[in-house]
């Protein structure tokens, strides 16, 4: 498992004033692109692949995505 060490998390731009109600991502590590949610910044992280999340965040950038 990698370690989250130096980790340097970023919220979207697009969070704007909602309350703290998104997700935090770490880019600056080495082969993992990690996840939290930002109200629970000491739980669990999720870990991608930089490039399965490449393909993640392509994905729900492409038009007709059904929003919920």
């Amino acid at each position: 498992m990698t370690d989250l060490t130096g980790a340097v998390w970023r919220k979207s731009t697009r969070s704007g004033g909602n309350g703290g109600n998104c997700v935090e991502v770490a880019t600056n590590l080495p082969g993992v692109v990690a996840v939290r949610d930002s109200k629970s910044t000491e739980g669990p992280v999720l870990r991608f692949e930089p490039g399965t999340w490449l393909l993640f965040a392509a994905a729900v950038k492409r038009p007709g995505l059904p929003r919920i």
